[in-house]
């Protein structure tokens, strides 16, 4: 790594740091490992006892989660998410604000690169193994991951780059040399981007919490690191318009939209972009604050906004409406801001403000493209569309610009200017522009398997789209090598064969079928001398036989196109098997070739006799292996692996003799000797007596300090030492925790490989909870009486695999020496274990190589294989890559090493080309030796048949002379026809078995008789019920006038006599508010009786009567004045006491402000109602009346009433024009009746007084309509009739079309 400045010295502690995390990862790494190898080592020494008798035990069927494994064998994977949380909780420590606010402010220097060789990911080596680093060597790529979105990217004019596994691989357009960058996480890239500028480019990558590398260009130094941008894997990257942005998102779980300012390796904006998987980011060319995300089922449109907290993505989800929800691969950003997307269907969607404006498609409603639209592109004022259907298409802007709906569907129609067809078996993914100035020449991606040169030109020179480059598409199945020389052959459901000259570095030749290949195996040496021929096994049972030869060999005519390298010829092509062939053997002595399927079969040919059938066996599951025993052993035996736990091993079937062999009924073999073991999972027991080996050395180490500690106390303390210790041992007992249970998986596991070990032995490895483990088996002895299906056999030894708990094997072969054990991983990864020779126990497979080459997630590797001379090692996996490494040797490789293409047989291109089977459901050998043999019987029954029918014939012939002879004889002398009758019984036999025949038709046709019914009832509901009378058409007698009635239907829901009127109608609730008004309170008035004054006097009379003296005549004058004024003040008081309760009622009587007398309402209401409201309409107070007002009801009641109306007139026109038909009806019979009278009067005059009857009317089919539903037997049949013709005419029809369909295209591509 280089230095960087003054400025740059804490970028330089940062990678301190990285470089102590490494060194602690390792060495807790190696520590974990050597743990485990020492409770391993424990175990070894007491396999033969313990486990023996633990194969005894009872199986339970608890989970166990192996607590105490984890540690000790846990993952490389896992090893890694731990390093990688080491190193980020290393590299991010948490710094005071102060110094946090430093860092900020510093700047990386432009000229800080990061060091390459210390950033990629290493092969992992045992510790002290002494294996060298570079023990595999990537040399070249025959792959091409063409199903990864967007991996295909333009560096300059003649140097593309793509992501191959765990490498970057930078191609040469003209010289074809590959350049390979390394991931530096280990666990695969996930996708690629490429600066504005072409000088930088991104490697984002996948693993936990990946890295974005930047690399310069052309340079490929690192250049900047972008860290914690998502959790797992990254889905897309985009750089802005001028560079200085790049926008990232990631995969699942996570989907983070990151936005980076990358050279200073910081993150300005981060969001979660959807729940759901994201495919695509994109910056807007016009203005860099907006970006587009797409994926599955939406799109997104985001924008960068500076609000009060600082700048935020704000996202705006787009809103489908009544479009279909979809996918969204490809799209574009319009210059107003508009966006133009593709959809699932291949109309194109132009949105606006978050909404679809505008759907456009193609005339007569076609879409633009026969399946979604990949990529979208603006060039030079004009948008190209590249679709699945291996179309490109280009548009006019402003057509598309300017769209808009002009119906209520949506739907606009336009027209593209150009269009160019790539070729038939094409599907286009993406597209990149050649930057050759004054050219109009792309690069395109075919998700097919193929990368293609493209010019969109559209002149008098276009040159037609050119294939660079050829690949497998989707997962290699099989792979074989030449036993001769460096050639390779390879195969996949792609339907394609293909060879290669893997030290040449060259593909050479390939072969398509219609059927995908399944298996694939290089036939012998023994079998072919000059290794010229291959076979392979397809998806539907068929096996071919391929010949591989140099064309230059041949005779060459005149006018021969350019001559290829090598060149393929179907040999020979038969078909064993109804399902996949999955497993292709040759016996060691190349005698016999065996097949085995997923149809639980595997068949035997006769190699010599142009692979005559043998014979098959029947297995208990699918096979998945076929291996034949070597050399060593005694007898030539196969090794069958099942998929479902199963491992057969047969013996050389015994070849019958042809005249046996032909009078067979079935190519079955049933009297072979087949040993099988069935394989019971003893994982559980491993995992056991780990720990308890574990637990017994951990026990020993206690009891030895024990004893010196209690020595130690003896010395010291003497007697009460003794106490002491029995005191502290009391102390530490701790109860044990119980052993992992014994468990055994429902579903037994998959088998993946396996091997011989020795004759009756063999290895074997297992997916699924049985995985981390070599199991070594033996077969048990083989007893005829016992069924192996139902027996369970547990393997006597194995081998622990190191970090293969969730990554098991899934494919092993070895060097010639043997001493070196080639490894694919179920993770894509290659392990290479070193052995020594002559170990068929593999007791020191210990040491091991390990690198992860394909893909992580779905790169398992499906194929290995080392080159006839082991120097060279090829792989090919699920990801479509296909990797070439050489094998470390101390011998340098001689330079430009090339493979020999077999030179070709004399007279090859004379012979004729076998007949291929390209029908799937073609018979197979053993299904057409059955078909013969029942077509055989068949026959034999036709021939007796046919004699008992001519016999049968005889017998009636003759019957029908004596009948004959019977009738010439006189009266009284011939037989009754009962006479003839052999039994009465027999003739009654019959006819009750004529008609138990005529019921049971019935029976059968029950149930359609009924579906018809039901049927017909539906349409007569549907169609004629819900008529009220029909077309009736009266024509004129003797003019050509007619009157047509109404087609009337039920009266519909508008009808009044359905619908309540107005008056009828429940008022709402605001018409009762409006009629009640405010209303007021009602007044209280309180009359309360008057207080009657009381007439006695105040002061009491005297009870005496006395003579009165003057002066007391004075006082009683005086008094009385007195009480008089008293009484009148009392009186006075009383009288203003009841006014101001009067005057309190009365006030409390006084009605509110706003009160309106109920009397005056009611009366401006009906002035209003009955005098008018002469306020203008536009008046502020202008109040529409009652009877004014237009409401729902009001119309609702109103189109009732005038349906009604119109109904009711429409059938009193019916009725009349009824009636007129009638009176039709009624004057033609008149007519007959007249013309019949007028016939029989001119039969009785002379024939010279004739005169011309007058043609009788005719009733048109068109006046009784009701007719049309009156049937017979007679129109039955003719209906069924024409019925049949229509059908027959429809297939040739659909080919008529079909054919001009393929002119029209064929013109239009011309």
């Amino acid at each position: 790594m280089k230095e960087p400045g003054d400025q740059d010295t804490d970028g330089g502690k940062l990678d301190g740091s990285k470089s102590d995390g490494r060194q602690s990862q390792s060495s807790s790494k190696s520590a974990s490992r050597s743990a485990m190898k020492e409770d391993y080592k424990l175990l070894e020494d007491a396999t033969e006892e313990t486990f023996t008798e633990g194969r005894e035990s009872r199986l339970g069927d608890d989970d166990y989660s192996m607590e105490q494994l984890e540690g000790s064998s846990s993952s490389f994977q896992d090893d890694y998410v731990e390093s990688i949380a080491e190193s980020r909780y290393m590299e991010t420590p948490a710094p005071d604000s102060e110094r946090a606010e430093e860092e900020v402010k510093k700047k990386i220097s432009e000229n800080f690169f990061y060091d390459y060789a210390e950033l990629i990911s290493m092969p992992f080596v045992t510790p002290d193994s002494n294996i060298p680093l570079d023990l595999l060597t990537l040399v070249h790529s025959f792959g091409y991951d063409c199903r990864k979105r967007a991996n295909l990217k333009l560096l300059d004019s003649s140097t593309v780059m793509y992501i191959a596994g765990n490498q970057l691989i930078l191609l040469n357009l003209k010289t074809k040399e590959q350049n390979y960058l390394r991931s530096s996480s280990g666990r695969g890239i996930g996708v690629i981007g490429v600066h504005p500028d072409k000088t930088y480019f991104t490697v984002a990558e996948k693993g936990v919490f990946p890295k974005i590398i930047i690399y310069e260009y052309p340079s490929l130094r690192p250049y900047r690191i972008l860290q914690d941008g998502t959790e797992l894997a990254y889905a897309y990257v985009d750089f802005n318009y001028d560079g200085t942005l790049l926008a990232s998102v990631g995969s699942s779980p996570d989907h983070t939209l990151t936005i980076w300012n990358w050279k200073e390796e910081q993150p300005i904006l981060r969001t979660k972009a959807f729940s759901q998987e994201v495919f695509k980011v994109t910056f807007n060319p016009e203005d860099d604050e907006q970006l587009t995300t797409s994926g599955s089922g939406h799109i997104k449109f985001w924008e960068m906004a500076l609000t009060f907290t600082g700048l935020k993505l704000q996202g705006s989800l787009g809103r489908f409406g009544k479009t279909a929800t979809t996918d969204i691969e490809g799209y574009m950003e319009l210059p107003d801001g508009k966006v133009l997307s593709g959809s699932e269907w291949g109309n194109m969607l132009v949105w606006e403000g978050g909404l679809i404006k505008v759907e456009l498609c193609r005339a007569a409603r076609k879409s633009c493209h026969q399946g979604p639209i990949n990529q979208i592109v603006l060039d030079e004022g004009e948008v190209i569309t590249i679709g699945a259907d291996g179309c490109i298409r280009i548009w006019d802007f402003e057509t598309i610009d300017t769209a808009d709906t002009i119906d209520e569907t949506g739907l606009l129609e336009i027209e593209p200017i150009n269009e160019l067809q790539v070729g038939k078996n094409v599907k286009l993914f993406s597209m990149i522009k050649m930057s050759d100035m004054g050219n109009n020449i792309w690069l395109a991606q075919d998700a097919n398997g193929a990368i293609w040169k493209l010019d969109l030109s559209f002149s008098n020179i276009t040159q037609d789209p050119d294939c660079l480059f050829s690949f497998h598409s989707g997962a290699i199945e099989a792979l074989a090598v030449s036993p001769l020389t460096y050639l390779m052959a390879t195969t996949a459901l792609d339907c394609s064969v293909r060879i290669y000259d893997f030290a040449g570095k060259t593909p050479l030749a390939q072969m398509r079928f219609k059927q995908g290949g399944t298996a694939l195996t290089w036939v012998p040496r023994l079998v072919s001398y000059t290794g010229a021929q291959i076979i392979v096994g397809f998806e539907d049972g068929v096996v071919r036989i391929l010949e591989l030869y140099d064309p230059k060999g041949l005779t060459v005519f005149a006018g021969r196109k350019k001559i290829s390298d090598a060149d393929i010829n179907l040999k020979q092509v038969f078909k064993p098997h109804t399902a996949r062939v999955t497993a292709l053997a040759y016996e060691r002595d190349g005698e016999i070739l065996a097949t085995g399927s997923r149809d639980q079969t595997v068949f035997f040919f006769e190699v010599e006799k142009d692979y005559k059938p043998i014979g098959y066996i029947t297995t208990p599951g699918p096979v998945c292996q076929l291996v034949w025993s070597s050399v060593s052993h005694p007898e030539s035996t196969l090794l069958i692996f099942c998929e479902n736990g199963y491992v057969l091993e047969t013996p050389l079937p015994t070849i019958k003799e042809e005249e046996e062999d032909h009078d067979a009924v079935s190519y079955e073999i049933k009297d072979m000797h087949i040993k099988c073991f069935h394989f019971s999972s003893v994982k559980s027991k491993i995992l056991r007596l780990i720990e308890i080996e574990k637990r017994k050395k951990q026990k020993e180490l206690k009891e030895k300090e024990k004893e010196e500690r209690r020595k130690q106390l003896a010395a010291e303390m003497k007697e009460d030492g003794e106490k002491e210790f029995q005191v502290e041992e009391e102390e530490e007992r701790e109860e044990e925790e119980p052993l992992p249970e014994i468990f055994i998986p429902s579903t037994p596991c998959r088998i993946l490989c396996g091997f011989y070990s020795e004759p009756g032995k063999f290895w074997v490895s297992l997916g699924g909870y049985d995985s981390g483990f070599l199991y070594h088996c033996e077969f048990p002895p083989y007893e005829k009486s016992i069924n192996g299906t139902e027996k369970k056999d547990e393997p006597f030894d194995f081998r622990f695999l190191e970090d293969t708990e969730d990554n098991p094997i899934h494919t092993i072969t070895f060097s010639i020496n043997q001493d070196l054990m080639f490894c694919g991983m179920q993770n894509g990864a290659i392990r290479v274990y070193i052995l020594s020779q002559n170990n068929p126990s593999l007791t020191n497979m210990v040491d091991y190589w390990h690198f992860n080459l394909h893909d992580n997630n779905y790169g398992c590797v499906k194929g290995i294989s080392t080159s006839f001379d082991d120097r060279f090692l090829v792989t090919t996996g699920a990801d479509s890559n296909i990797f070439v490494f050489t094998i470390f040797s101390e011998f340098e490789l001689m330079k430009a090493i090339k493979a020999k293409v077999p030179s070709p047989r004399f007279g090859i291109e004379a012979e004729p080309i076998p007949e291929d089977i390209e029908d799937p459901k073609a018979y197979s050998i053993e299904n057409a030796r059955r078909k013969r043999e029942h077509d055989k019987l068949m026959k034999e029954v036709e021939e007796i048949k046919a004699g008992k029918r001519e016999k049968l014939k005889a017998l009636r012939n003759e019957f029908q002379q004596l009948l004959e002879m019977n009738k010439e004889l006189p009266k009284h002398m011939q037989f009754k026809r009962t006479d003839f009758d052999l039994d009465s019984k027999i003739r009654a036999e019959i006819g009750r078995k004529t008609a138990h025949k005529i019921q049971q038709v019935e029976k059968e046709l029950a149930w359609e008789k009924e579906k018809h019914q039901l049927g017909l009832m539906k349409l007569q509901n549907r169609f004629r019920d819900s008529l009220e009378s029909d077309t009736i058409v009266v024509h004129a007698i003797q003019s050509d006038h007619k009157i047509s009635s109404y087609r009337l239907v039920k009266p519909s829901k508008y009808s009044k006599s359905k619908r309540p009127s107005q008056s009828e109608r429940r008022t709402s609730k605001l018409e009762r508010f409006e009629k009640e008004g405010a209303g007021r309170k009602d007044s209280q008035k309180d009359t309360g009786e008057s207080i009657n004054v009381p007439e006695e006097s105040i002061i009491d009379k005297g009870k005496k009567f006395r003579p009165k003296t003057l002066s007391e005549i004075m006082v009683e004058n005086q008094i009385e004045k007195t009480r008089k004024l008293i009484l009148k003040a009392e009186r006075a008081q009383l009288k203003i006491q009841q006014r101001r309760k009067e005057w309190e009622e009365l006030y409390k009587s006084k009605p509110q402000d706003d009160y309106e007398d109920p009397k005056d309402v009611q009366a401006i209401k009906e002035a209003q109602l009955y005098m008018g409201d002469f306020n203008l309409k536009t008046a502020p107070d202008y109040k529409i009346p009652e009877h004014m007002r237009v409401n729902a009801a009001k119309k609702e009641e109103e189109l009732g009433h005038l349906d009604s109306m119109a109904h009711s007139k429409k059938m009193h026109m019916n009725k009349c024009i009824l009636s007129l038909r009638d009176l039709k009806v009624a004057v033609i019979e008149e007519i007959q009746c007249l013309v019949q009278e007028l016939k029989s009067i001119q039969s009785t005059l002379h024939i010279s007084k004739h005169i011309p009857i007058p043609e009788i009317p005719q009733i048109h089919p068109e006046e009784v309509p009701e007719k049309r539903f009156h049937y017979d037997e007679e129109i039955l049949l003719n209906f069924k009739q024409e019925h049949m013709t229509i059908q027959d005419e429809k297939p040739s029809e659909l080919e008529q079309r079909r054919s001009t369909g393929t002119d029209q295209r064929t013109d239009c591509h011309l």
